[in-house]
C-alpha cells in the first residue's frame, strides 16, 4: 500500500519550483493558478526571493503547498497517472495536511492557496513578533519533551508566579519533537533540556508560536474561513494530523483542520498508524523534509522524495 504525504513549514527555500516550471507547462499552470487566487505574483518570490519574505508564514505556507501540488500535478499530467488510482491513503504535516486534501479534490487550488495565506496571517496576528517562539528537542522523545515542558513552566512560574505556555507542537519522529508557546518559557525549556536528556534544543527561526493554546484567535479565524469554503469527500482518506488516523467525512476533516491549529502534530503516530494499516511506499511531494523522518519511525518503510523532473521519472518507473 502506498501514501502520498506533503511537507509543512520550513521546506521553503528561494528557487522553489523554479525548475519544474522551466520543464513543465503543468508545473508552471499551478504556479499561476495559485497567484491569480492570491491576486500576487508569489511564483517570481519563490523562485527569486528575498528569502525573508519567503519565509513569512502567509508567503510560505501557500508556496509550500503549490510547490507540492505542481509536482503532483506533472506526475499526474505527463506520466498519466491518477492520486485515486496510485495512493491509498494521503497525510500531511501541518499546512501539508491542506496540501494533501487539494491532492485529494476536497478543496480545489485557488481555495486551497486561499485558506493558507489566511491561515498564515491568522497565526502571525494570534500573537505579537517576539512574544512566543518555538524549539526542536534532538534526541527526546513525546515522554521527555513534555517533561521539559513542564520543567520550564514551573521554573518560571516559580521565579514570576506566572504561568506560561510551553506545550509539544510537533512529535515529528521517536528523536526529534517540537514544542511551543511563550518565548520566555521556551528559553528556560532549551536551557533545562540537556539536564532532561535531550541531546540538544535548537530554538527555531518562525515567526510565531504554531500548534499551541496562543493560536487560538487563529482556530477561530479557520474556523470561520471553513464553515464558508466548499468542501468535498476526499478521493482517498486522509491520516489527520490531530487524532493519527484515517477521515473521509467532510464534517470531520473540517473540525480536524481547526483543531489542528492550536493541537499537536501526531505524525509520528500518523506516519505508524499508516504502516500498521499496510502502507509500506511513503511519497513525499515538494520536499525532502519528511521522508527522513518516515526513516526513523519505521525503519522497514520505504519512503521516497520527489522534486524535480527526474525524481517524477523515477517514481513513474515504479508505479
Amino acid at each position: 500500500m502506498r501514501a502520498f504525504i506533503f511537507p509543512g513549514q520550513g521546506s521553503q527555500s528561494v528557487g522553489m519550483g523554479k525548475a519544474l516550471a522551466d520543464a513543465s507547462p503543468y508545473a508552471r499552470e499551478v504556479f499561476q493558478e495559485v497567484d491569480e487566487a492570491l491576486g500576487q505574483n508569489l511564483f517570481r518570490l519563490m523562485a527569486e526571493g528575498p528569502a525573508e519574505e519567503l519565509t513569512l508564514t502567509e508567503n510560505a505556507q501557500p508556496a509550500i503547498m503549490a510547490n507540492a501540488i505542481a509536482t503532483l500535478r506533472v506526475l499526474e499530467r505527463e506520466g498519466g497517472v491518477s492520486l485515486a488510482d496510485k495512493a491509498d491513503f494521503v497525510a500531511g504535516h501541518s499546512l501539508g495536511e491542506y496540501s494533501a486534501l487539494c491532492a485529494a479534490g476536497t478543496f480545489d487550488l485557488a481555495t486551497t492557496a486561499r485558506l493558507l495565506k489566511l491561515r498564515g496571517q491568522a497565526m502571525q496576528a494570534a500573537v505579537p513578533v517576539g512574544v512566543g517562539a518555538m524549539a526542536a528537542l534532538l534526541g527526546a522523545d513525546l515522554e521527555k519533551a513534555e517533561a521539559i515542558a513542564a520543567a520550564a513552566i514551573e521554573a518560571v512560574r516559580a521565579e514570576t508566579g506566572e504561568t506560561l505556555v510551553c506545550a509539544v507542537a510537533n512529535d515529528n519522529d521517536p528523536s526529534q519533537v517540537v514544542i511551543s508557546g511563550h518565548k520566555e518559557a521556551i528559553d528556560r525549556a532549551v536551557a533545562l533540556a540537556k539536564d532532561h536528556g535531550a541531546k540538544r534544543a535548537l530554538p527555531l527561526p518562525v515567526s510565531a508560536p504554531f500548534h499551541c493554546s496562543l493560536m487560538q484567535s487563529a482556530a477561530e479565524a479557520m474556523e470561520k474561513a471553513l464553515a464558508e469554503a466548499r468542501i468535498a469527500a476526499p478521493l482517498v482518506p486522509l491520516y489527520c494530523n490531530v487524532d493519527a488516523a484515517p477521515v473521509g467525512a467532510v464534517d470531520a476533516i473540517r473540525t480536524g483542520l481547526v483543531r489542528q491549529v492550536t493541537g499537536m502534530v501526531r505524525w509520528r503516530e500518523s506516519v505508524l498508524a499508516m504502516h500498521e494499516a499496510g502502507v509500506s511506499d511513503f511519497v513525499e511531494f515538494g520536499g525532502k523534509v519528511l521522508g527522513p523522518m518516515v526513516k526513523r519511525i519505521a525503519p522497514d518503510a520505504a519512503p521516497l522524495s520527489v522534486v524535480t523532473m527526474d525524481d517524477i521519472e523515477a517514481l513513474l518507473k515504479t508505479l
